[in-house]
């Protein structure tokens, strides 16, 4: 199969020919339809967030299953599914008090040592050198998934463009839902309205916010937001976004959304709330990114501070594909750009010059 192999650190992405893997024991062999460009991936590119190399990344999938392991009876042979980028293991402390997204083999084995958990990689270069695998290394033709991170794609839903509910959507969704527990009526600020930020205008509309204010320093992505369900854009090049948001919500924002994990914009973050608020953490920075926050103010105005890394798959991705059948929620408003699997690096380099408005997809032809 055809994979886009990351060499090292700050090398490009290069097309190789590998074996296709075999699922073990509990997991699924995916033949891949598409794989969502996310930044996550563009961090591990850059050497912001340590991981082994080589390496095959990408880490939300749609496909058919085509290879079943041992003791898998969750899915059958020629499901359309989708794969989430948290791949909880099923047997853990945490997963075992319902809590997939802090999944302790996930951030162990997989984050950490780029294997799946037993300890081994799935995947591997012609002469038998190990490839690590970013989540289940979507950037491929085919991907071994465990079985609890897979899940059957209603009839109606497009199988390419399905493959961003296993990141963006799922992060989204896991932000409104349990990193700012959005209740109706509040009043809400997104702080980057690319992939993920998109996602969570959409979701916070579907749960009933009043008020939806997006920020960012591109007008496409403002337009865009726009057309998802903002109430309010603002444009964070043209001024005192702080300001701005304050205003416009009447005094501070319920809740404010910051995705872009970037020091300045986590502290505007806190900033834009009203008292009583909560501010979500989103956005993943830099091994080592700090922010400072005036500790006076957090304390005396009764703010939060929550980080939120993705949804619980096994509880939340039922019901997020249930919004999809009900016409609650179309996660295909969000994809942008297709590629090729072939052009997995010009792909990540449009990313880095943040041409990319929402979301985009590679795809492998499959569908």
């Amino acid at each position: 199969m055809l994979a886009a192999v990351l060499p090292e650190p700050g090398a490009p992405l290069q097309i190789e020919e590998v074996p296709i893997p075999s699922p073990r024991r509990g997991e699924v062999l995916v033949q891949v339809a598409a794989c969502g460009v996310c930044h996550t991936d563009l961090h591990v590119m850059k050497g912001e967030v340590a991981f082994p190399t080589p390496a095959v990344l990408g880490h939300e999938i749609s496909g058919v299953v085509v290879g079943l392991g041992d003791g898998v009876e969750s899915v059958a042979l020629g499901t359309r599914v989708i794969g989430t980028f948290i791949m909880p293991c099923g047997d853990c402390g945490e997963c075992l008090r319902a809590r997939d997204d802090l999944c302790e083999r996930f951030f162990a084995m997989n984050r950490l040592k780029g294997t799946l958990y037993d300890g081994e990689s799935r995947l591997a270069r012609s002469d038998g050198s190990t490839l690590a695998m970013y989540s289940m290394a979507g950037l491929a033709e085919y991907s071994v998934v465990p079985a609890t991170s897979v899940f059957a794609l209603p009839d109606a839903a497009d199988l390419e463009e399905s493959a961003v509910l296993g990141c963006a959507a799922m992060t989204g969704y896991g932000a409104i839902r349990h990193g700012g527990e959005l209740r109706g009526g509040e009043r809400i600020a997104v702080l980057g309205v690319g992939g993920v930020g998109s996602m969570i205008v959409q979701f916070a509309r579907a749960t009933g916010a009043l008020q939806v204010v997006a920020i960012d320093i591109n007008k496409e992505k403002l337009d865009a937001a726009k057309a998802l369900g903002a109430t309010d854009v603002v444009d964070a090049s043209a001024g005192d976004a702080v300001a701005e948001v304050v205003e416009l919500t009447g005094g501070g924002a319920d809740v404010v959304f910051e995705v872009l994990g970037r020091p300045q914009t986590f502290e505007q973050a806190v900033a834009m709330l009203r008292d009583g608020g909560r501010m979500v953490a989103v956005g993943i920075a830099p091994v080592g990114a700090t922010a400072s926050v005036e500790i006076t103010r957090l304390v005396r105005r009764g703010l939060q501070i929550v980080g939120s890394f993705g949804a619980r798959p096994r509880s939340d991705m039922p019901l997020l594909l249930s919004l999809i059948e009900r016409g609650v929620f179309n996660p295909s408003i969000a994809i942008t750009r297709r590629y090729d699997l072939a052009q997995a690096a010009e792909a990540y380099d449009a990313l880095d010059r943040q041409e990319i408005v929402g979301r985009a997809i590679l795809t492998t032809g499959a569908a």
